[in-house]
């Protein structure tokens, strides 16, 4: 079963001015969509053509870096589509405690994401993500993934410039204070802390 480019959660134009309906129009539908016609492609007629993308990923990992960075993009942009919101609003509940107790505050853990997005070098992501009942920020580097890590994403934010150039030219701390100041999904991440385990694509 060939794997499709995963539905937006909200209308083109719900993320404008952080992301506009524009850059989505070029991100998810062109990058996107890319990405899994490519995963599609190197999959078809193998063993890996009925597996699930995470299953894909773990075996691509080490052995096809071309299969791997395809499968892997692929996920990554389905799960940062999740990670943003019209509406982030704010985390509550056991998430808000645990960012407390690891960031002491919510506004320390927004603005570590925007240095760390900020300083991360050439083209990845940067993640909330929990472990061992702590959460932490990870970064990946080009097209690696969290998907089949020891660690349980919550969020992601996309740093490759084509996420954020036809907004913000080359200013990538401005893109990154508009998604994270208002449009990070806190509903999305509290969804992943509970279930306990990494989001599945689809």
């Amino acid at each position: 079963m060939a794997f499709t480019l995963i539905p937006l959660p909200y209308s083109d134009d719900a993320l404008a001015p952080a992301v506009s309906a524009e850059t989505l129009s070029f991100h998810y539908g062109k990058h996107h969509q890319a990405y899994i016609d490519k995963t599609n492609a190197a999959i078809d007629g193998t063993e890996l053509a009925d597996k699930p993308l995470e299953a894909v990923i773990a075996a691509a990992r080490g052995s096809n870096q071309g299969l791997f960075n395809n499968a892997a993009q692929s996920w990554n942009h389905g799960f940062y589509w999740h990670s943003l919101a019209a509406d982030g609003g704010a985390p509550s509940g056991e998430l808000a405690s645990m960012i407390d107790a690891s960031f002491g505050s919510l506004d320390n853990l927004k603005q570590q994401l925007k240095d760390r997005g900020a300083g991360h070098f050439a083209s990845g992501w940067v993640w909330l993500a929990e472990k061992d009942g702590k959460l932490s920020i990870e970064e990946t580097h080009d097209g690696d993934t969290l998907a089949d890590s020891g660690f349980n994403p919550l969020l992601t934010i996309d740093v490759w410039e084509h996420a954020y150039y036809l907004d913000h030219q080359n200013a990538r701390p401005a893109y990154l204070s508009a998604v994270v100041d208002g449009k990070l999904n806190w509903a999305f991440a509290a969804e992943n802390l509970a279930r306990g385990s990494a989001w599945t694509y689809g």
